[in-house]
């Protein structure tokens, strides 16, 4: 009686199993079809031949000035914007959790950088071309009101501080996300330790709650890097060609206005992939590192 008990039980698991994973299901299609597949494909294409041999020319082909410098861009706008944004979101989600700032200011904030971080591509472009482009609302009422032309000041929407200056729109809201869990985590026990000891609040800050909250800076940092190398449509809406990074680069090879060999474009692709994989890796890692202190 009691084996059959089993056998009728263990039937009934494997019944309910498939069950469970209906929910995931549609996530899981969605993530192998749009995600793993092509960047399996592009992984695959940049040690390929067009007759389908392999061959390390693709990858050495990326070692030309015009591809090196498009990654050079890349990564000193991404390292700006990330270290900007990193400065900015730490300031306004310290100022929201242990600042005297009223509590009601912290949900509507932080609904807003929920939204904002997410908020790129074509609308952002517009949105900036609209405030600080040569017509731009901003631009119009300085030179017209205040005298203050920004482009006889050097100020070019459609250049590299223009685009980094974009970028911050997402990457201050991201920060402020990514680091308001890893201020609420600093024990209040901490500082009151710190005071009793005879610390002032710029020493608790340097010897304590920095030196606990650097794991969360360092990969905030990376995670803000990887997010602005691989943006592509907002580069592409905002500045098209003017500006050659390597998501713009990389948007040209598909197309095929630039580049004739498509198996370069893997190569090029590759190069993004393995470059915002580290850094992902590095947040990870000190994300990780970070929870045992704050945990």
């Amino acid at each position: 009686m009691s084996s059959r008990r089993q056998r009728l039980t263990a039937k009934s698991v494997w019944r309910r199993l498939p069950l469970t994973w209906i929910g995931i299901a549609p996530f899981a299609i969605f993530v192998t079809l749009f995600l793993f597949l092509p960047t399996m494909k592009i992984v695959v294409g940049a040690f390929q031949t067009p007759d389908g041999s392999f061959t390390l020319a693709n990858i050495i082909g990326l070692n030309t000035p015009s591809i090196l410098a498009s990654y050079w861009i890349s990564i000193k706008i991404s390292v700006a914007s990330a270290l900007i944004g990193c400065a900015v979101g730490f300031a306004m989600a310290a100022a929201i959790v242990i600042g005297g700032l009223p509590g009601f200011v912290r949900g509507p904030l932080l609904t807003f950088s929920g939204v904002a971080s997410n908020f790129a591509g074509v609308p952002l472009a517009f949105a900036f071309l609209a405030t600080l482009g040569p017509v731009g609302l901003v631009t119009v009422f300085l030179r017209t009101n205040l005298g203050i032309d920004l482009r006889l000041l050097g100020f070019n929407l459609l250049s590299f501080w223009g685009l980094t200056i974009t970028y911050l729109f997402f990457q201050i809201p991201l920060m402020i996300l990514i680091i308001t869990p890893a201020l609420d985590g600093l024990k209040r026990e901490w500082r009151e330790a710190a005071a009793n000891l005879g610390a002032t609040t710029a020493q608790y800050w340097r010897l304590v709650a920095l030196p606990v909250l650097f794991p969360s800076l360092l990969g905030a940092f990376a995670l803000l890097f990887a997010n602005a190398f691989g943006a592509v449509a907002t580069a592409i809406a905002l500045t098209g060609s003017s500006l050659s990074i390597a998501p713009i680069l990389l948007f040209a090879q598909i197309r095929g206005d630039v580049l004739g060999d498509p198996h370069l474009g893997y190569a090029l692709a590759f190069g993004m992939i393995v470059i915002t994989g580290i850094a992902n890796t590095i947040y990870i890692w000190l994300r990780s590192r970070s929870e045992r202190w704050l945990n």
